[in-house]
């Protein structure tokens, strides 16, 4: 089904008029991401409250296209431990959140990690729409989960949901009814090393292990998406 979808957003895309097409990889040197947007986004910074109550930082970068609408939200966790270390100075005595080992991190911070994906998965389980898939899935071999919606104006939404060094993404594209799947747009997501080059593991990278540095990161193979390409950088 996945494969369907996108094949038929390749071949839309392939032969609407150049003019009509307007996709460009927009590649972000700040949240180290590439990803191909329908025009120049919006940036807007905001909260992110994480599932054991941490205030994150994170951006969300927009575009809208008529009814279509696509954006990638990053929330950024690598402060997350010290969040957690200040947490013990004001928790209440005997609360859950004062305690913690080292495999949840003071304040489960580790685990609040650990669970960032299902978290935003529950995010968008917890609204209107109806559910029509659920599944894991990865994007230049970083796992995440993959849902597809269908609101109440019949319009459809497909997200996923990955984190990658300690970042968590997520690529949300909505389309009206009748029109092609946004795979394509989650499937231009890509990652990008200090120097603005795209990254493409050999095997699987899990953030639950490779982001907590409890395994080695996996090798790298060819350049992977976003080395290069055109649209700004941010």
């Amino acid at each position: 089904m996945r494969a369907r979808a996108l094949l038929a957003a390749l071949i839309l895309f392939q032969t609407l008029p150049a003019a009509a097409q307007e996709w460009t990889e927009y590649k972000s040197m700040q949240d180290r991401f590439s990803v191909l947007f329908p025009g120049e986004p919006r940036i807007v910074e905001t909260p992110w409250k994480s599932e054991m109550g941490f205030v994150l930082p994170s951006r969300v970068y927009s575009v809208e296209r008529g009814r279509e609408r696509y954006s990638v939200t990053v929330v950024d966790y690598r402060e997350i431990e010290k969040l957690g270390i200040a947490h013990l100075k004001t928790c209440a005595p005997g609360a859950t959140s004062c305690f913690g080992s080292d495999l949840s991190g003071p304040g489960y911070w580790k685990h609040d990690v650990r669970g960032a994906l299902i978290y935003g998965s529950r995010k968008f389980l917890e609204g209107n729409a109806r559910l029509t898939e659920y599944l894991w899935n990865h994007q230049n071999l970083v796992e995440g989960h993959e849902l597809h919606l269908t609101n109440a104006d019949r319009s459809r939404t497909n997200v996923f949901i990955g984190m990658h060094e300690m970042r968590l993404y997520i690529a949300e594209g909505t389309v009206p009814d009748g029109y092609p799947e946004p795979g394509l747009f989650q499937a231009s997501l890509g990652w990008l090393d200090e120097n603005g080059n795209g990254i493409r593991y050999q095997t699987i990278y899990a953030n639950q292990f490779h982001g907590l540095k409890l395994l080695p990161l996996p090798g790298r193979g060819g350049g992977g998406r976003g080395g290069g390409g055109r649209g700004g950088a941010q």
